[in-house]
């Protein structure tokens, strides 16, 4: 910091203030303090209200001295001694407590307030459990103590329907990797598996009715593979235990070939098929309660092909059975409507509304294979579920769903070639906290630098890293920050669908050019692990153009030389659709709209592909290195000190997505992880930006301690062009108070002085990037 001394290097921000002190001070060490126990304790999905206290606690043992939640109470009781902290009558006392939370959805309220004991308190069994997640998240071993921090925390969820769905009828997953998964979500809060059982490779629940569902014959895909009743019944109390309901859908009449297959109906029509399924719904109900399995989802989307067409009463038919056993009945919106069904719970995929009156879950946008490591992230942290802060009596909440169309080798891939594990953390926080507006403007790119909405983001960020790193050992989680990768953008340069043009930015890097007469210049700086220029669901992004070609620049900082491991992409390919909108590229190309990437001038070569120049209807090949996040990572060479990174991304009218990710990366373990010694920076329209949330005011009073003194604060958020900040208090012509520090994002400076009767002036200096 021996630079920040000179300040003929900074600029002065004009703050001069006359200040005077009086009355009481309380000081500013509990607020660091609060802080520190956030970052280092963070909790997903974020409570209503949490206030973390001033220290941590720890111990060796506990002792339950109260419960009114016995099942509870011995789920906690084994999680401590899992971890090594005995139960014993000199432990920390803990109590948990059932007491009515009057707040929204009080069935799953809880309370918690951690002194020098635990206490819990919860109207229902569902809220107990709830507490003990968070009390997990928040428990940390150190040798053979537990530590936990001091807070207080009164929480319950925006929406009664927090759900995650699986596609098992067209790729099996075993029983275990459902199980890991179901674990997973009942560690942020969700209560739902929806769970697709049938679709056109293969009808995975066993029939005693009708076994030839089950023959290799009727099975495109995992021949041989289904659950038989009782793995149903096991995943059915393994969620129960963990206050998930399982919602199983038999999805009819569309996506119904291997039910076709396997009875030997040509079609739907055939007068043999509606009293099959009215056997098939009776004998998945007689597998539970209307208590334990209160919903069931019958499906009616996509009936697109003749031989799924139905005759009238036929889905009506279905419907009157499933509710005549006391069942809530699920259809997809969009799907079949039946005019005299007025009480059906509408799912919602793509962009489609609810029926007028109907109740609704929410699936819109919610597809994970659809979604980049990256940008998908942003849009389950910004979209706002139903549309609405909270549920009501029609808005229930919604479902984040998985439908890897196309072919798996193995079943593990599912996770590796989709990010179900981080979708689940983000989208945890947006379902069970709530939001308070829906941000489609950055459903599809990250806000802008200096934002609020950035900050906020970067916040979570910075939870779902330590959640990753704390919970995720392991397991597939593929997603690292994204919030310090900066790039200047120039284009779309107009090439009338030619890609192969080439223009003067790969030749010299000024502010602007002209091009055909038309002004090119660079954007002001954005962050991101993956940018979309057009999104191919048209959610507002870079541009509205079609085609043309954009450049992307910034520079990365390496302290030495290197050679380093990135994730390089220019095409997110769905996981559904076969290669959709293909072909896939042949070798030599990143991909058809042969996109380019040059570090420090020298062209970086794509992969060589496995499975070069597929068509578009592939369905069946599965995938194997096609996406950036499940192939090798790309070895680029860095120099020590500043490289020069340049991309190309031209687009035609063939290439579905507009896109390009270009993230350093370091696996260990293989785990993703940042690179914590490499440093980005945009360098086009970077002026410096500090944004000041918090200074002292003309004349403002302060309170004073009992040794006179007194504290003010200097908050704000610097830009990512700022180095650092100084901070100077002065009275007469000293100065009494002096901070110097490095600015990163958003900051918080306490000063101490003498609350005596002085005028002081503070002054904020801000030094840029060289």
């Amino acid at each position: 910091m021996k630079l920040i001394k000179n300040t003929k290097f900074y600029n002065r921000l004009g703050y001069v203030m006359a200040l005077c002190f009086m009355v009481t001070f309380h000081g500013h060490a509990d607020v660091y303090q609060n802080g520190v126990l956030e970052q280092k304790y963070p909790v997903i999905p974020t409570p209503q209200k949490i206030q973390y206290g001033k220290s941590e606690l720890s111990f060796k043992a506990f002792q339950i001295v109260k419960t009114d939640f016995i099942g509870e109470s011995n789920q906690l009781r084994a999680f401590f001694e899992n971890n090594g902290i005995s139960e014993g009558s000199e432990g920390i006392k803990i109590q948990m407590i059932q007491e009515h939370i009057p707040v929204h959805n009080a069935d799953e309220a809880y309370k918690i307030q951690i002194d020098s004991e635990i206490k819990i308190w919860a109207t229902t069994a569902k809220g107990a459990y709830y507490a003990i997640k968070t009390l997990q998240q928040v428990f940390r071993q150190q040798g053979n103590f537990g530590v936990i921090p001091q807070l207080q925390i009164t929480d319950w969820p925006a929406f009664k329907v927090r759900g995650f769905m699986h596609d098992t009828g067209r790729n099996f997953q075993s029983v275990a990797q459902l199980k890991e998964q179901l674990e997973v979500l009942s560690q942020y809060k969700y209560n739902v598996f929806h769970w697709h059982l049938t679709d056109d490779p293969g009808w995975r629940l066993e029939s005693k009715l009708y076994p030839q569902l089950q023959n290799e014959d009727a099975t495109s895909r995992g021949k041989g593979k289904f659950y038989t009743q009782d793995d149903f019944k096991e995943i059915l109390a393994f969620c129960k235990a963990r206050h998930i309901t399982v919602i199983p859908e038999f999805d009819i009449p569309g996506h119904s070939r291997a039910f076709r297959n396997a009875m030997g109906f040509d079609n739907m029509r055939d007068e043999r098929a509606l009293p099959a399924l009215l056997d098939l719904f009776d004998e998945l109900m007689d597998l539970a309660s209307a208590e334990e399995m209160p919903y069931i989802h019958i499906g009616t989307d996509e009936v697109r092909n003749k031989e799924e067409y139905v005759p009238d009463g036929f889905v009506k038919t279905i419907m009157d059975r499933v509710k005549s056993k006391n069942r809530e009945l699920i259809v997809w919106k969009e799907g079949i409507e039946i005019e005299e069904d007025s009480t059906s719970i509408n799912q919602l995929w793509a962009q489609h509304t609810p029926r007028k009156g109907h109740r609704f879950i929410d699936s819109r946008a919610n597809y994970i294979n659809h979604l980049d490591p990256f940008a998908g992230m942003a849009r389950l942290f910004f979209q706002q579920p139903t549309r609405q802060p909270q549920g009501d009596a029609l808005a229930l909440g919604g479902i984040l769903a998985a439908w890897p169309d196309n072919n798996v080798a193995e079943e593990r891939d599912i996770l590796i070639q989709n990010p179900i594990y981080p979708s689940m953390v983000f989208y945890a926080d947006a379902i069970w906290k709530g939001r308070a507006e829906n941000k489609l403007e950055y459903w599809a790119k990250l806000p802008p630098v200096g934002s609020k909405e950035l900050e906020e983001f970067k916040a979570f960020e910075d939870k779902v890293i330590s959640h990753r790193d704390l919970f995720f050992k392991r397991k597939e989680f593929q997603y690292i920050r994204q919030t310090n990768f900066e790039w200047n953008l120039i284009g779309p340069i107009t090439t009338d669908g030619d890609v192969n043009l080439s223009f003067p930015i790969e030749d010299s890097l000024i502010n602007s050019y002209k091009i055909d007469e038309k002004e090119y210049t660079w954007s002001q700086p954005i962050v991101g692990g993956t940018t979309h220029f057009k999104h191919f669901f048209g959610f507002p992004a870079i541009t509205t153009e079609q085609t043309g070609t954009f450049y992307a620049y910034t520079e990365i900082y390496s302290p030495d030389d290197r050679v380093q491991d990135f994730w390089v992409g220019f095409q997110g390919w769905s996981r559904s659709g076969g290669r959709r909108v293909g072909p896939f590229p042949d070798q030599g190309q990143w991909h058809t709209t042969n996109p380019k990437i040059w570090v420090n001038g020298t062209e970086i070569a794509p992969p060589v592909w496995k499975q070069p120049n597929l068509g578009t209807r592939t369905d069946e090949i599965p995938f194997i290195d096609e996406d950036y996040f499940f192939r090798a990572p790309t070895k680029i060479a860095l120099k020590k000190g500043w490289n020069k990174v340049l991309l190309k991304i031209p687009q035609d009218k063939n290439s579905w997505k507009w896109m390009f990710t270009c993230v350093p990366i370091h696996l260990e373990d293989g785990a993703v992880k940042e690179v914590k010694d490499l440093k980005f920076r945009a360098v086009f329209n970077t002026e410096p930006k500090v944004s000041v949330t918090e200074f002292p005011k003309d004349n403002q009073l302060y309170a004073r301690d009992a040794i006179n003194k007194a504290t003010i604060t200097v908050s704000g958020i610097a830009d990512s062009t700022v180095d650092s900040l100084i901070v100077k208090v002065h009275r007469d012509k000293n100065v009494v108070t002096r901070e110097a520090f490095k600015a990163n994002g958003a900051f918080s400076i306490p000063l101490e002085i003498e609350a005596l009767k002085h005028n002081y002036t503070v002054e904020l200096f801000q030094k840029k990037k060289d």
